[in-house]
């Protein structure tokens, strides 16, 4: 599990990582060697050409290097194939073979300059089948270098500064943190992950602008990131082999449920008539959530008939027809709105394609077809929008005849009270109201959408009483308890399948970092044959496999606490993992403060088996559920696939018409149903 030292440093790479590049390697250096000693027998070591002294040097030693690299890498595989992941004790000698497959590196990079010197001086009268094979050669030479050096860096761990030991260290290699210098390391240490994740955005966000709006939130979400994973040692290998691991459990769990506790509601009943009220309107105002994407998510959808079908309208001046603010030059976002909606010109009050961190693309528009106000608010579709997402801390939103605790996401906070100083201040919803006095109000979005959307019918609520909120796959970690019982009344969430982001919380995700931690630590298999194992699973399915354990009383002691290194910085007192050994949910053992899913959630799973053939029929069931039912994190070749808009559009439009979809983005696909 911690990442490997070498060379005075620890990197991103764990020992028992080695396997896959190894073999892959293995392979292309054993027919390399091959070809060689066929090259050199065929002409029994004579070349009748200039430069064949040279030539023959050149072969003989490349023959003797790639031997030696061979062995090497065999011992590379063989001895990071030892072990578990959470047992690196048979890989000890790991770093001694890094060290001497780095030395064979220089004798290969000698060897790649005498053969590009043979072939630019030397190789003229030779077979020109002889000067091919040592030019392909030396290009392969340099292309593994190459790829070396950039496999160095991808692992370069830029907190991977070894660490001077300390006097007094305990038995198991805990730092007593009660200390004085303890607590400074700590702090110094925590401040430069700080500082590392705030350069790492700053790279990744190079294109936008470097304001002080952007550099508060580049400083927050840094903080966010540099605390999450600031108590353990995980290599994204060791991520990927507890994600298997979990599916696989999950499903087992999933599979020995006794179906007769499942309640299903007959469709003549009260609650049956309100589901299928509901999604009607879903479905309805699911078109205005997707329209809001724009013209990417029209094309993604009709990628024969789109471009076509959009050409006609844009470039097209339009300006005069509707209240339309930036981002939009050609007027194609706008048209695969009217496309989508089926609206006219003139049923829009106002058009935003305004897209600044907080700061989201929305639309307002007249829906006769359900005599409403209808306000879309756009899904993550930018950086600066992604940038919204994360700024996942709580922020206070007091609201008035609410009591307890009203706290909410700061950046789909700050982005609804954006959306809302426009309705509002600049008199929009006025207007709007004003051409159809008796429409009532209706706001909608999806994902970032669907949360901004949510806390923006809490902020109206009180001026408009009447306003219903349709918010689609929305954020998790979005309200806290009393709004989101506030919000029961006049919102409803639209959440499809297993999608990963209505389950997305920082609490829930210390607990999934507390479930992988706890898979890999039981399981006694090396972490090549997880990965092997899993991605057999996920691609044909079968039955999850059976993983032994071998965790006793001593390494359950011993991994509850966090994991900071190969030469282990243990933290006492760690809250993520303090009841590693326990089941709990995350709201009892988590630190950060919990949010909920808002308003009533209407859960839709595809009813039939789990797994099914591709271009097979797909029928889907919707249930009533509640917020808690999402305080987990489930694992699925779904998760992501059932969170985007055309996915859950589709899956409105095959419920509201009776009838199976066809849809296949995947043969693998898993339901769970939580019916009350």
């Amino acid at each position: 599990m911690p990442g490997m030292v070498v060379f005075g440093r620890r990197w991103g790479i764990a020992s028992d990582d080695l396997v896959f590049p190894g073999c892959f390697e293995l392979v292309l250096r054993v027919l390399w060697w091959i070809g060689t000693l066929i090259l050199f027998v065929y002409h029994k070591g004579r070349f009748d050409c200039n430069g064949r002294g040279v030539l023959h040097s050149y072969l003989v030693g490349l023959l003797v290097v790639l031997a030696l690299i061979i062995l090497s890498l065999c011992a590379i595989v063989y001895i990071s194939a030892r072990g578990t992941i959470t047992n690196p004790g048979p890989r000890r000698s790991m770093p001694a073979l890094v060290y001497l497959r780095a030395l064979l590196y220089i004798p290969e990079l000698v060897w790649a300059c005498l053969g590009a010197v043979w072939v630019s001086d030397d190789s003229r009268g030779c077979d020109p089948a002889t000067v091919f094979a040592v030019i392909s050669a030396v290009v392969a030479s340099w292309i593994i270098l190459l790829f070396t050096a950039v496999g160095v860096v991808f692992v370069f761990d830029p907190l991977g500064n070894p660490r001077a030991p300390a006097a007094g260290l305990e038995p198991l290699g805990v730092r007593d943190m009660e200390s004085s210098e303890g607590s400074q390391f700590l702090s110094t240490a925590r401040s430069l992950a700080v500082k590392v994740w705030e350069s790492r955005l700053r790279l990744l966000c190079c294109c936008l602008p470097q304001d002080e709006s952007h550099r508060a939130a580049f400083s927050s979400i840094a903080q966010l990131f540099s605390n999450f994973f600031s108590d353990t040692d995980l290599v994204a290998s060791d991520i990927a082999a507890g994600l298997a691991l979990l599916h696989q459990e999950q499903d087992k769990m999933e599979q020995s449920r006794d179906p007769d506790t499942v309640n299903i509601h007959s469709p003549s009943s009260p609650i049956g008539q309100d589901l299928e009220m509901e999604l009607e309107k879903a479905a309805h105002c699911m078109q205005f959530a997707a329209a809001a994407y724009g013209w990417p998510l029209y094309i993604y959808s009709n990628p024969f008939t789109g471009p076509c079908k959009l050409s006609k309208d844009c470039c097209r001046s339009r300006s005069a027809e509707y209240d339309i603010v930036g981002g939009d030059h050609l007027g194609c976002h706008f048209s695969s709105i009217l496309q989508i909606t089926g609206l006219q010109y003139r049923d829009f009050i106002h058009v935003s394609f305004h897209n600044q961190i907080y700061e989201i693309p929305f639309f307002v528009a007249l829906d006769h077809k359900r005599e409403a106000v209808l306000v879309a608010v756009r899904g993550t579709l930018s950086l600066k929008d992604a940038l919204t997402d994360l700024s996942a801390e709580c922020e206070n939103l007091p609201i008035e005849g609410v009591s307890g605790a009203c706290y909410a996401h700061k950046g789909m906070c700050q982005a609804a009270g954006y959306i809302y100083k426009k309705l509002v201040n600049d008199g929009i919803l006025n207007q709007a109201f004003s051409i159809a006095p008796e429409y009532k109000l209706v706001i909608t979005g999806h994902s970032l959408g669907a949360g901004t959307a949510s806390l923006l019918a809490i902020l109206l609520r009180n001026s408009f009483p009447t306003l219903q909120c349709y918010a689609f796959s929305p954020p998790g970690g979005l309200l806290s308890k009393a709004l989101a019982d506030y919000s029961k009344d006049f919102v409803v969430s639209v959440v499809l399948g297993k999608d990963l982001v209505p389950r997305l919380s920082i609490p829930n995700m210390e607990d999934l970092k507390r479930r992988i931690l706890k898979m890999v630590s039981n399981c006694n298999k090396p972490k090549y044959r997880i990965l092997l194992q899993g991605c057999w699973y996920e691609v044909f399915g079968g039955d999850p496999d059976d993983f032994p354990t071998e965790m006793d009383n001593r390494r359950e002691q011993e991994l509850s606490q966090p994991l900071l290194g190969e030469e282990s910085l243990m933290i006492r007192h760690s809250s993520s993992y303090q009841s590693l050994g326990s089941d709990d949910s995350p709201a009892h053992t988590a630190t950060h403060l919990p949010l909920f899913l808002p308003g009533r959630v209407l859960h839709i799973t595809e009813d039939g088996p789990s797994r099914r053939s591709c271009f097979s029929e797909v029928r889907y069931r919707a249930d009533w559920s509640n917020e808690m039912a999402f305080r987990s994190i489930m694992i699925s070749p779904r998760m992501l696939a059932d969170h985007m808009p055309d996915i859950v559009l589709r899956a409105l439009n095959s419920l509201t018409a009776d009838r199976p979809f066809t849809l296949c983005p995947s043969s693998l696909n898993n339901s769970q149903n939580n019916t009350i």
